[in-house]
């Protein structure tokens, strides 16, 4: 990368400028649409906006939308002159909202006309100013706020940018303050990891409210004069095919479950229902991955050079099926509080089950390794980790050494190239009766890749593992759960999901039980299992 930046206003000066006539953003059958000249100026009228309803540099603005070109232009307009993004998650309850917008002190606030009923009317009193992202009109201004005595200033890199609240998947949320620096690096990080060009377009289909896909899947493609295009409706299958079609996208972000679920809902029901592809599997899986590995880039586009794969740790059949396939996957680790890029394996030199080295800019290590397994928890240094907690000091001491060294909470071990290879969180560990640490992240694995069932949870429960599953759709019919064909038919799968389980994992990952969930688990903004939610046994939603 020819240009290094270290703050978001100078990346908005660079990239207005020298890419004015590209195109920047783009909502797929919408109206908003910007050149990078016409999003500098939206970004300018926003700015002024904000301070003539008294919002200063430094000060809170919050953005609650789902993703369109305005987000990106509420976040720069907040960012680029010195004030303080605070970007919401869509799905988040009124309480989430209240708690947020209450501990983060916003000010003013950027939300979606559809959302706009969830924030509590006495929230909506208290700001300054309240903008819809559906056209960037005023909905709300608090009385007397038209002071037009707001200030900016140019940020510096060590100035907040962005307050992030994440719960993750172990409970209370934190506000994670990261800096311009955090997001800088992180772009510098992206190009050493994939290099993106100005032709390059990208698809977006996760939350820009989410460090990934805010840093990778906007700021980066911004950077470089690159191409976003959004979409008006959830990324269902119907949606995404025909829109792959339509603007053969080169740059991808996903999530493990995206991916995941086009290989067991698609690819897998195709080769088993064609005697010529299960021909194949059995006697040339290689010539079988390779066939449908073009067949699937087809279904993308047919100009996909990037599928960038974090938020979670992707099944292992599955990434080595896309190795096989030669599909351009890379894999990405990361968290909020690193903005996201912690380490990366690029395109054609990934290794299953490994997220690859240390991101460029990235010091990193294993600490407390278990001497006979050769495990420890990652923790790492550099210019992409967090300032801190907002308002809680204590957790930030938990997490943040006096030397700067980031505690991640996951667990890992390291192979003779210096590969890392996650094994699961150190909130979710679970001690097994001879005092071995159990992952269930591993036993979760074996069971999702049981046919007809969606997703599953290992708890620990009574001193024995529990696997809670969910099945797919039409599985089940919940309608009948009380007739006995129903309850027959749920016993022999449980039992064969017990059976299937306990005969490919060791002696002391072996559950006890199997319960089923009616309904997908709660998950965060990747899609991750809210593992906190399911610690205790629960009676509704389930078959118990």
């Amino acid at each position: 990368m020819r240009h290094t930046f270290q703050t978001l206003a100078e990346v908005f000066e660079y990239s207005t400028s020298k890419y004015a006539k590209r195109p920047a953003y783009d909502l797929i059958d919408g109206d908003q649409s910007y050149t990078y000249a016409g999003f500098r100026d939206t970004c300018h009228r926003l700015s002024c906006l904000l301070s003539n309803f008294g919002i200063n540099s430094g000060d809170k603005v919050a953005i609650f939308s789902p993703n369109m070109p305005n987000w990106p232009a509420a976040f720069f307009s907040i960012t680029a002159f010195g004030r303080i993004a605070v970007p919401l998650l869509t799905e988040l309850s009124e309480n989430e909202i209240t708690n947020i917008l209450t501990h983060s002190d916003t000010k003013a606030l950027f939300v979606s006309r559809r959302l706009l009923a969830k924030v509590p009317e006495e929230l909506l009193e208290r700001m300054h100013l309240v903008i819809l992202t559906d056209d960037l009109s005023i909905v709300r201004s608090g009385e007397g706020a038209y002071t037009c005595d707001g200030t900016i200033s140019s940020p510096l890199s060590d100035d907040v940018a962005c307050l992030i609240y994440t719960s993750g998947t172990t409970g209370a949320a934190k506000g994670v303050m990261l800096t311009h620096k955090n997001f800088c690096v992180n772009i510098r990080s992206s190009w050493d990891a994939h290099k993106v060009r100005r032709r390059d377009v990208f698809l977006s289909i996760l939350p820009l409210a989410h460090t990934y896909e805010m840093s990778i899947g906007m700021l980066y493609p911004f950077a470089v004069g690159a191409r976003v295009y959004y979409l008006k409706r959830p990324p269902t299958p119907s949606v995404l095919i025909p829109n792959f079609k339509k603007i053969r996208p080169t740059c991808m972000l996903s999530v493990p479950l995206v991916i995941e679920k086009i290989y067991r809902s698609s690819i897998v029901p195709t080769v088993e229902n064609s005697k010529f592809l299960s021909h194949l599997r059995k006697f040339s899986p290689a010539i079988l991955a390779r066939l449908v590995g073009v067949r699937l880039r087809k279904t993308f586009g047919g100009r996909l050079k990037f599928f960038g794969i974090g938020g979670a740790k992707l099944d292992g059949e599955v990434e080595a099926f896309l190795r096989r396939a030669r599909f351009p996957y890379s894999i990405g680790y990361g968290l909020t509080e690193t903005a996201p890029l912690i380490g990366y394996a690029r395109v054609g030199e990934t290794v299953v089950g490994s997220f690859g080295n240390p991101a460029y800019g990235v010091q990193m290590r294993l600490e407390d390794v278990n001497p006979e397994t050769g495990e420890g928890e990652i923790v790492v240094k550099g210019d992409n980790v967090m300032k801190g907690y907002y308002k809680d000091y204590a957790r930030t001491c938990k997490v943040l050494s006096p030397d700067g060294w980031f505690h991640t909470g996951d667990v890992a071990s390291l192979d003779k190239r210096g590969r890392y290879y996650i094994k699961g969180r150190l909130g979710s560990v679970i001690l097994g009766p001879s005092g071995e640490n159990i992952y269930p992240e591993e036993i979760e694995a074996v069971i999702d890749n049981i046919k007809d069932i969606s997703e599953s949870l290992v708890v620990q429960r009574g001193g024995h593992l529990v696997a809670l599953v969910h099945f797919n759709d039409n599985i089940l019919d919940w309608n009948y759960e009380n007739h006995d064909r129903f309850m027959s038919d749920l016993e022999k799968r449980k039992q064969a999901i017990l059976d299937f389980v306990n005969s490919h994992v060791n002696r002391s990952s072996q559950i006890k039980e199997v319960e089923v969930e009616k309904q997908p688990f709660a998950k965060t903004a990747t899609m991750k299992i809210k593992r906190f939610l399911y610690k205790e046994k629960k009676n509704e939603g389930t078959d118990k």
